[in-house]
């Protein structure tokens, strides 16, 4: 058959409707099974404590659903623990009471998944895409049931203070982190770093974007998988950050894409170059990371000020917005900082970077140093 172009089309239609319709039922699917976790581990916590029984009742009902429904799977004593964990973790906070809505309203229903599906093809109807929200969600309810209970078990067991759980969980929901992804960000500690960076952004960007900017940049970025020596140059250090650019992106976070090392700058027949420079799409600016292995000194702003300026001078674009900087150094004092950068009217920052063979700051203070520690031998 001659391949038409109405063939074609049809092709193509097909193609976006199944790819559409399998993220929709994944979605669907992991939003039944949370509401179905939650409302498990609410009954089993209300009649632990109605009947004050022991937490060995648990094995009792995993064995008896289990010889009652021999296909089951994922309803171990182990597993009704943790629906139990997860809805006493939520039961007061503000999504408990949301969680219940929901829960009530499907219970009305009579069915959660087949309601919801008859609405996303009625929509399909009249919009080409299908939203999954309904009218009564919230983002934080949307954000907590976006992410699978392999998310939230880790949220649960690695994040005490709610505060930062529900940081995590927005940005896991919002830029579709796997488990891997959150549990490398949660090792991280980004909670505490992102949006710490020591900056200029408030008196260099416009209002609207200056938080944007701070929130994308952290203040101190784990080298770990660099295996730096105390003693590497900067040449080492930039060379192992090119030689593992896909690990070192997904530690600055959203947006960043990678245009290269010792940048080329000319003004007037004198050479320049830039250590590592990229661009970040949600920002639309460029991003000039300068490398410093020792203590930051307040001559490096001066540098960086001036790359800025010719980048923005001959190499950004005209729908682009001014370029940003980011001194990385070992280490760095705050006043000195802060006294460096604040008259500078180009937007910069001064960040630090660590390997994972260094000890905490708080351990290293009790520790002795090399000297004598060979004396000590």
């Amino acid at each position: 058959m001659e391949t038409s172009q109405q063939y074609t089309q049809l092709l193509q239609d097909l193609k976006s409707r199944i790819a559409q319709s399998r993220y929709i039922a994944a979605r669907l699917v992991n939003r039944e099974q949370l509401l179905l976790y939650y409302y498990i581990g609410k009954l089993l916590s209300d009649k632990i404590m109605e009947q004050n029984w022991g937490d060995k009742v648990l094995s009792q009902i995993a064995t008896d659903l289990k010889n009652q429904m021999p296909d089951l799977r994922g309803f171990s004593a182990s597993s009704l623990k943790k629906m139990r964990q997860f809805y006493i973790a939520y039961e007061h906070d503000p999504i408990g009471p949301l969680l219940t809505v929901q829960l009530q309203r499907y219970d009305k229903q009579g069915d959660i998944i087949g309601p919801l599906l008859t609405v996303q093809l009625q929509n399909s109807e009249a919009k080409e895409s299908w939203p999954l929200e309904t009218d009564n969600d919230n983002p934080i309810l949307t954000n907590f049931l976006s992410i699978t209970f392999t998310h939230h078990l880790i949220l649960l067991n690695k994040c005490k203070a709610l505060e930062e759980r529900m940081f995590y969980m927005q940005r896991a929901a919002e830029d579709y982190w796997s488990v891997s992804v959150l549990e490398h960000h949660i090792q991280e500690n980004l909670f505490l770093h992102i949006g710490k960076l020591h900056h200029n952004f408030d008196t260099t960007i416009d209002a609207s974007d200056n938080n944007v900017a701070a929130e994308l940049f952290k203040d101190k970025y784990l080298l770990d998988f660099l295996q730096l020596k105390d003693d590497d140059n900067e040449s080492v250090i930039e060379n192992s950050i090119v030689s593992n650019i896909t690990e070192f992106i997904l530690k600055m976070g959203k947006g960043f894409t990678f245009i290269g090392n010792q940048f080329r700058l000319e003004v007037e027949g004198h050479e320049f170059s830039i250590d590592l420079l990229f661009y970040n799409r949600i920002l639309r600016r460029l991003v000039a990371f300068e490398i410093k292995k020792d203590r930051f000194k307040s001559e490096y702003t001066g540098q960086l000020h001036f790359y800025l300026n010719v980048l923005d001078d001959k190499i950004k674009l005209p729908d682009e917005l001014p370029s940003i900087g980011v001194i990385l150094c070992k280490e760095k004092q705050d006043s000195i900082v802060q006294y460096s950068i604040r008259n500078m009217n180009t937007p910069m920052g001064v960040a630090t970077f660590m390997n994972s063979s260094e000890p905490p700051a708080e351990i290293q203070q009790v520790l002795p140093d090399s000297d004598q520690l060979r004396k000590l031998i």
